[in-house]
C-alpha cells in the first residue's frame, strides 16, 4: 500500500491507538487535539502537530475525526478553522464518533458541495479493541469513498461493513449501544446475585463466561468491576450520550425500547454519584453497594 498523507483528528483513549496504527504503517501523519498533551506520543513517533482540526484536514487526503460528543463532531467539521473549511477538494472525510445519524448526513451533504467525501464510521471495541487493531467499524456513505478508504480500516479493525447511505453507520453503532446497554445490566445483575449466594464471582465467570450466557461485556468488564478497576475503557459519559442518541432515534422511528431506558435511568445515577469519567464497568458499584 502506498503512503498517503492523513490527519486524524481526536488522540483520546481510543483515537491515540487508531492514529498510532496508521503512522506505524508507514503512512504520514498529521495530528491536532483539544489538549495538545494527548497527542505528544504519535508526535514522538513522527506525526505532524497542527493548531487546529481545518489546520490538519489542509495537509492531507484521508481526514479521520473521532471526537466526544454530537456538538464536538459540529464544531470540528462546521467551525470556522473545520474540517468542511480546509479540507482538499477530492478528499475523504471519516468521522468515527459515534454521534447523530442526521448530523452524519449533514456532513456528507456539505462535503459533497465542496467536492469532498464523507463517511460516517464509528466503532466498537473499546481501548482494547482500539489498541490491538481489532475494531468493528460500521460504515454509512458512498461505496466507492468506503473501497478507498478501506486499507486503512483494515489497519484499525476486523469486522468492517458498509450498511448504506450517509447515516447508516451510526444507526448500526446505535443498535450497538442498544445491545451493549442491557448486557450491562444483565451481568451486573448476575454478579451482584452470584455475590449475594455467596458464591465467588471470579469462578463464576469463569463457568458461565463461556457458555450461553458469555458476552464481551461480562468476560472483559467483568473482572474489571471485581477488581476495583473502573478505568475508562470508554467512559460513562460518552455511553450516556450514545444512549441519549439512541433513545432520540428510537423516537423518530416510534420505537418503544424499555430495556434502554432503564439502562438510562441507572447509568444517570453512575453519573449523579460522581463516576461519569470512569469506564462503563461503574455500573457494578450500583449493585455492590
Amino acid at each position: 500500500m502506498a503512503s498517503h498523507s492523513i490527519a486524524f483528528i481526536g488522540t483520546g483513549v481510543m483515537g491515540r491507538s487508531m492514529a498510532g496504527h496508521l503512522l506505524k504503517a508507514g503512512h504520514t501523519l498529521h495530528a491536532h487535539n483539544r489538549t495538545p498533551a494527548k497527542a505528544q506520543p504519535l508526535l514522538d513517533a513522527g506525526a505532524h502537530w497542527h493548531d487546529s482540526a481545518g489546520a490538519a484536514a489542509a495537509a492531507a487526503d484521508f481526514v479521520f475525526t473521532i471526537v466526544g460528543f454530537p456538538q464536538d463532531v459540529e464544531e470540528t467539521y462546521f467551525g470556522p478553522a473545520g474540517v468542511l473549511a480546509r479540507a482538499r477538494p477530492g478528499a475523504v472525510l471519516v468521522d468515527m464518533t459515534t454521534s447523530s445519524p442526521k448530523l452524519a448526513q449533514r456532513i456528507a451533504t456539505a462535503a459533497a458541495a465542496k467536492g469532498q467525501a464523507a463517511l460516517d464510521a464509528p466503532v466498537s471495541g473499546g481501548d482494547i479493541g482500539a489498541r490491538e487493531a481489532r475494531l468493528v467499524i460500521m460504515v454509512g456513505g458512498d461505496g466507492a469513498a468506503f473501497e478507498k478508504t478501506r486499507p486503512f480500516f483494515e489497519l484499525m479493525g476486523k469486522n468492517i461493513a458498509l450498511h448504506g447511505g450517509p447515516g447508516a453507520g451510526q444507526h448500526c453503532k446505535l443498535a450497538n449501544q442498544v445491545a451493549i446497554a442491557s448486557t450491562m445490566m444483565a451481568w451486573c445483575e448476575a454478579l451482584a446475585y452470584a455475590q449475594g449466594a455467596g458464591l465467588d464471582p471470579v469462578r463464576v465467570i469463569e463457568s458461565i463466561g463461556g457458555g450461553a450466557a458469555a458476552s464481551w461485556s461480562l468476560n472483559t468488564l467483568g473482572p474489571r468491576a471485581l477488581r476495583g478497576d473502573f478505568a475508562p475503557g470508554f467512559y460513562v459519559k460518552h455511553f450516556l450520550k450514545d444512549l441519549r442518541l439512541a433513545l432520540d432515534s428510537a423516537a423518530e422511528l416510534k420505537l418503544a425500547l424499555p430495556g434502554l431506558v432503564q439502562a438510562k435511568k441507572l447509568y444517570d445515577e453512575v453519573a449523579a454519584r460522581g463516576w461519569e469519567d470512569a469506564g462503563t464497568q461503574a455500573l457494578f458499584r450500583l449493585y455492590a453497594g
